[in-house]
């Protein structure tokens, strides 16, 4: 079996998402950057993901894009351990907060908050003041949502962790690099919790967003 290829820059959240799973599975894989920050998406990566996204996956010829695809890909794939419940109740917590993320986490977090606070002063660029504003209350429905759904459990879908907890831990980590979070993270504490514990493994310190 040949060492999976993933297409994608090392500072994107979803690149980082399948390396967490990769990392946790303990498979080894080569990291292959795309860069669009200083100009449109390459060519190669198109025919890779045709609709100008990140990250793509080869493996054995397979050829995968959609993070929440790979991570489930990679769990299933390889051996090491098992990132989905396998009870019926806590897998599907885990399904609907990979669809909380997508759908309702990473577009106000990432897309709004954090490009604007933290990428646009890094391109030269002051950040939308307005567009944060607007942000701001769907970032913190997003995340009183999840730290509910959390409880008392030490991680998002229950007491293991599971693909639910990689895909929000590279989002998070930006998240609470903006001054914008701190009364976010306060309102929280279990998400905060959750936050010091994901961020300590091992897989977390083996994917920097720099390298």
């Amino acid at each position: 079996m040949s060492k999976p290829v993933l297409y994608g820059p090392a500072f994107s959240t979803y690149t980082r998402s399948a390396r967490l799973a990769m990392e946790e599975k303990g498979v080894e894989y080569e990291l292959v950057a795309v860069d669009f920050l200083q100009g449109p998406m390459p060519p190669e990566q198109i025919e890779r993901q045709p609709f100008a996204k990140v990250p793509a996956f080869e493996h054995d010829g397979f050829s995968l894009y959609e993070a929440s695809a790979i991570m489930r890909y990679v769990d299933e794939a390889f051996d090491g351990p098992r990132l989905q419940p396998d009870d019926t109740r806590s897998r599907a917590r885990m399904n609907q907060i990979l669809g909380i993320i997508d759908s309702y986490t990473y577009p106000p977090t990432i897309v709004q908050l954090v490009i604007q606070r933290i990428v646009m002063p890094m391109l030269g660029e002051h950040p939308d003041e307005s567009a944060i504003s607007a942000a701001l209350p769907e970032v913190a429905k997003s995340m009183g949502e999840l730290n509910r759904l959390r409880g008392d459990g030490p991680y998002l879908a229950g007491g293991e962790l599971t693909l639910a907890d990689l895909h929000l831990a590279p989002i998070y980590e930006y998240f609470q690099n903006t001054p914008d979070s701190a009364s976010i993270r306060r309102q929280n504490p279990g998400l905060e919790a959750w936050w010091q514990q994901i961020s300590a493994r091992d897989s977390m310190r083996n994917t920097p967003f720099s390298g």
